[in-house]
């Protein structure tokens, strides 16, 4: 007769030794992949399991995949620290676990004034049979229409208040950073008109066009 499996208990945290740190269930972390030549995985704990004597310590994880591990792959828009949270499961060994990190929502992301290695950003759940994203669409910028990369210095058009890369409007970013004013094709006659009417405002103004892009 088969001896029957011993029960395992769950935890509501655990001391991860060589890290000195401690987790919780909603933790996000980074695990040590099989293959050291590839990047740590990221993934949020679920459940933490032991066994009767506290020992053989498992995480129940789920998975964030990277752009590039997608069955679309990386694409312009994502940035370098965009993660997908996605519906595949999987139960690790504790000891997999290198550090803890902190996966931010994209509006928070974007407000960071400082991004260290440990931070991430999902934007997006993943299903990772079909491909398919959760939204499917979402906000997108400049005229080549793309969704914004934090990554990426934008400039705001002060009329119409889209968002432009600086090569889509035929200038470098060290133009882009020195623009005191900036208004699009669309905008350009109105937005000339404007600054014609408001000049002696805008002479005394020290204030520059606003530009957006992840300080890292």
């Amino acid at each position: 007769m088969a001896k029957p499996k011993a029960p395992r208990r769950t935890l509501e945290s655990y001391t991860v030794k060589h890290i000195n740190k401690t987790v919780r269930a909603g933790d996000c972390v980074l695990l040590r992949p099989s293959d050291p030549s590839k990047q740590s995985y990221v993934a949020k704990i679920e459940r933490i399991e032991s066994d009767a004597r506290g020992a053989n310590v498992k995480v129940h994880v789920r998975w964030y995949y990277r752009p590039e591990e997608s069955i679309g792959g990386r694409r312009q828009f994502h940035g370098s620290k965009e993660v997908f949270l996605s519906d595949h499961y999987d139960v690790q060994s504790a000891d997999t676990i290198e550090a803890k990190c902190t996966v931010h929502s994209f509006k928070s992301y974007t407000k960071l004034d400082a991004v260290g290695n440990d931070d991430f950003f999902c934007r997006f759940e993943y299903n990772s049979a079909t491909g398919a994203f959760n939204p499917d669409r979402v906000a997108v910028y400049c005229k080549c229409e793309m969704p914004y990369n934090p990554d990426d210095l934008m400039v705001q058009c002060e009329g119409c208040a889209d968002w432009f890369h600086p090569t889509c409007i035929d200038m470098t970013a060290e133009e882009a950073e020195r623009l005191d004013h900036f208004f699009c094709e669309s905008c350009s006659a109105e937005g000339q008109k404007k600054l014609q009417n408001s000049h002696s405002a805008s002479r005394n103004s020290d204030t520059k066009i606003d530009t957006k892009r992840r300080r890292r």
